[in-house]
C-alpha cells in the first residue's frame, strides 16, 4: 500500500524523530524545518528564529498498519500542547508545536482530534488555557542537515526532551493493543493490562475498579491487598470518577479524604474508563514513590485505557 505523510511539530526534532521511528507503521521519519519564510534554511538561519520555521518531523506510514488518527494521540501524548513555544528546556519560535497536512481530506478528523483535546486533556493540566499547538497545511519543509538525521541512533547518549518514559509507554502501548486484540471480555481484557503495566512499569499497585451502583468494587490488580468498594466521589478513584476526567496526585497524604489501601503508597493517578460518556471504570496505579506522575503518564496512561 502507498504510504501517506504528516508532519509533526514538537519540540527539538531528535526526540521527535526518534519517538515516531518507534511507532509501528511508520516507514519513515525525517527532521527538518517547516512553514518559514525562506528557501534552503540552514540550522543557524533557523535558530535565530527570524526565519518563521518550526523545527518538524515529516512522518511517512502505511495507514493499512497505523491510522492517522493513532499518529495524532501519540503525537499529542509525547508534547505539552498548552506551551507556547518551548518543549522541556527548549525555548523559542522554532520549538513551537504544531500538526501540518497535505491532504485537506484530513481536516475534520484533524479539527476532531483537537477539539477532543481542548475539550478533555485541558481541564487535567490547567484549566481556563488554550490549545497552543498549531493546526495548519504544510507550506514548505526542508530536510534538516545530515548531521540532524536519526541523531539519537548516532548519539544514543544525546540530548532527548522526551522522557525515557515515554519510549517505555510507546512500546507498552502498542503492544497492549496487540495482546488485546479482539478479545470480548472486559474482566480479562483489564487483567492484562493491569498485568502488562505493573510488569513493564514497576509501579507498586496497578488495578481496576468497575464501577457498580453508587460504588467502585475491586476489579483485577497485581499489588497488595486493596481496599473492595469505595463510594463515589471518596478518595482520588472516587475523584475521578466523580470529575470523569484522570487525577494526579503528587503527594496522597495531601489529598483531602484520601482512602489508605497501603500506608507504602505516596504518589497516585487514577484514569477513569469512559464508555458513551459515562465512567464504566477507573485504572488505578500507586507508587511508593513521592512526585512518581506527571502529564507523560496521564497522556499515555488515557491511550492505555482508550484501547479497553
Amino acid at each position: 500500500m502507498t504510504s501517506k505523510e504528516i508532519y509533526f511539530a514538537g519540540g527539538c526534532f531528535w526526540g521527535v524523530e526518534h519517538f515516531f521511528k518507534g511507532v509501528d507503521g511508520v516507514v519513515e521519519a525525517t527532521p527538518g524545518y517547516a512553514n518559514g519564510s525562506i528557501e534552503n534554511p540552514t540550522y543557524q538561519q533557523v535558530y535565530t528564529d527570524t526565519t518563521g520555521f518550526a523545527e518538524t518531523v515529516r512522518v511517512r506510514y502505511r495507514p493499512d498498519r497505523v491510522s492517522l488518527e493513532t499518529l495524532v494521540r501519540l503525537f499529542f501524548a509525547s508534547i505539552d500542547p498548552l506551551s507556547v513555544n518551548q518543549q522541556g528546556h527548549d525555548v523559542g519560535t522554532r520549538y513551537r508545536t504544531g500538526v501540518y497536512y497535505t491532504d485537506p481530506a484530513e481536516l475534520p478528523l484533524l479539527e476532531s482530534l483537537f477539539a477532543e483535546v481542548a475539550t478533555t486533556v485541558i481541564p487535567r493540566l490547567v484549566r481556563g488555557i488554550s490549545l497552543a499547538t498549531e493546526l495548519e497545511p504544510l507550506r514548505n519543509f526542508y530536510p534538516a542537515e545530515d548531521y540532524h538525521q536519526d541523531y539519537l541512533d548516532k548519539n544514543p547518549d544525546g540530548y532527548c526532551h522526551l522522557p525515557l518514559k515515554a519510549f517505555r509507554y510507546l512500546r507498552l502501548y502498542q503492544d497492549l493493543r496487540l495482546l488485546l486484540g479482539d478479545e470480548p471480555d472486559p474482566i480479562a481484557r483489564m487483567a492484562n493490562t493491569a498485568a502488562m503495566i505493573y510488569e513493564r512499569m514497576k509501579f507498586f499497585w496497578v488495578g481496576f475498579y468497575r464501577v457498580e451502583g453508587e460504588e467502585l468494587v475491586l476489579g483485577p490488580f497485581q499489588g497488595p491487598a486493596a481496599c473492595f468498594r469505595i463510594k463515589y466521589g471518596k478518595g482520588v478513584c472516587g475523584t475521578a470518577w466523580q470529575r470523569g476526567e484522570t487525577v494526579v496526585v503528587p503527594d496522597v497524604e495531601a489529598f483531602p479524604g484520601h482512602i489508605a489501601c497501603s500506608a507504602l503508597s505516596r504518589s497516585e493517578i487514577v484514569v477513569p474508563l469512559m464508555v458513551e460518556g459515562a465512567v464504566k471504570a477507573v485504572l488505578d496505579i500507586d507508587s511508593k514513590e513521592l512526585e512518581s506522575f506527571d502529564r507523560f503518564d496521564a497522556a499515555f496512561l488515557e491511550l492505555i485505557v482508550s484501547c479497553l
